[in-house]
């Protein structure tokens, strides 16, 4: 099964609360993901072959009930939250059941801050917990899938009445949704599929939840200036995103991986993976605006690839009829245990902080590579402390370098992951 790469300023911000979530991190970055497209779509657009389009991410995180999807969807608003403002708190809503639901919240939106400083707003994000319940309801209004296709092009969606008629152009809507394998089976249909109106959906079949060894640790404080300022700097003015030279031969060989996947999977599967290459420039298109560039790099791309490639798996799985893997937790390194406590307590920890919640001895702590250990005494007759820090963190290291330190040592979701002769042969 392909592991997503966790890219840039949000990957980043992802495995450093990993290690404290009982929740698969990809679920984390998917959804952290849906929210900043959500955030930067009403100004960027990305292009290719000479039209622009959204980049709006539509994602279902799949899997059974207690495996982490809620927990996913909240560590990912703590990864954004203090970055985007009040985006969240002023834009989210959930409960759309109709298409002229739809088309309304859209234009009531458009409508209060039609004479705002900023202008016209019609940015939405849509997070349904329990999408089963609105996929009952939404099958007996046959328009909910046209206007939700027209939705995720950023064409124009209208509702006539004989009151007042409504129409949103260049609607900024994101839909983000949680459901089980079996729902998802029974409820997004191929016909629906065929007609285009979920596989613009991107679904993730998540893995096992992992068991922390204390569950009363919070997550850590995020510094997310970074993404702050990349936030302002998408939304200051329309941004397009293009290809870069060095990213067109990696384009080409995604275009045909969707193209001959598509013809060799058969309907029922190929009908919900019609749209690799789109959703990929998307997602790429996401990961450079998080980074302030309006150009998709070969590396950008490849970041990208992983993770749609991933969906493309995970969808033909569902579709077969499979539950998400079973798969058991390989456990954490000591070295990755020991460094959360200690970052957990703000970069220096003492033993009472660390040894009783890592089951290791002071000395295997002290033989561990990049941890420094001191010992302090408070007072001429206090009783010594021994105190762990990370070695070199009293040393600043530059944004720049540190984005280069972790795209040279790529980050995979390992940690989660069965060995590989637990795993299935999975679709190619």
């Amino acid at each position: 099964m392909s592991i997503p790469v966790l890219y840039g300023p949000i990957g980043r911000a992802v495995r450093r609360i990993s290690p404290f979530l009982e929740a698969d991190p990809l679920g984390v970055y998917v959804a952290a993901l849906s929210m900043w497209s959500a955030a930067i779509g009403g100004t960027v657009k990305v292009s290719s072959r000479g039209s622009s389009r959204p980049v709006l991410l539509w994602s279902a995180l799949v899997a059974g009930t207690g495996r982490g999807k809620g927990t996913a969807l909240r560590a990912a608003i703590q990864v954004l939250d203090s970055s985007l403002g009040r985006f969240l708190a002023t834009h989210t809503t959930s409960g759309i059941t109709s298409g002229a639901s739809l088309v309304n919240h859209l234009w009531e939106q458009q409508e209060a801050t039609s004479e705002t400083e900023h202008g016209r707003d019609v940015r939405a994000l849509v997070v349904e917990e329990e999408w089963t319940e609105v996929l009952k309801r939404v099958k007996r209004d046959p328009s909910f899938t046209t206007k939700l296709r027209a939705a995720w092009d950023g064409a124009t969606v209208r509702n006539t009445t004989k009151d007042e008629a409504q129409e949103v152009r260049d609607p900024a809507m994101v839909l983000h949704s949680h459901i089980t394998p079996s729902d998802w089976a029974k409820y997004v249909g191929e016909s629906e599929a065929a007609g285009g109106s979920y596989n613009r959906i991107l679904p993730f079949l998540l893995g096992s939840v992992p068991m922390l060894d204390d569950d009363r640790i919070s997550l850590p404080k995020l510094d997310g200036s970074e993404l702050s300022d990349a936030y302002g700097w998408a939304t200051a003015r329309p941004r397009v995103i293009t290809l870069s030279e060095d990213a067109r031969p990696l384009w080409r060989t995604v275009r045909r991986y969707a193209r001959i996947l598509g013809e060799t999977l058969p309907e029922a599967q190929s009908v919900f993976i019609e749209r690799t290459a789109e959703q990929t420039l998307r997602v790429a298109a996401c990961l450079a605006t998080s980074e302030c560039s309006e150009t998709v790099t070969e590396e950008i791309l490849s970041a990208a690839f992983t993770l749609v490639r991933r969906s493309v798996q995970d969808a033909v799985r569902i579709t077969k009829g499979a539950n998400a893997p079973k798969m058991k937790r390989q456990p954490l390194r000591l070295t990755d245990k020991v460094r959360a406590r200690i970052e957990l307590h703000g970069g220096r920890a003492t033993s009472s902080q660390v040894l009783p919640y890592v089951g290791a001895t002071a000395e295997e702590v002290k033989a561990l590579p990049g941890i420094v250990v001191t010992v302090e005494r408070s007072g001429k007759t206090g009783r010594p402390a021994t105190v762990f820090t990370l070695a070199g963190d009293a040393v600043p290291q530059p944004a720049s370098a540190e984005r280069e330190e972790n795209r040279a040592t790529v980050v995979r979701l390992d940690t989660y992951r069965p060995t590989p002769a637990q795993t299935r042969n999975p679709p190619r």
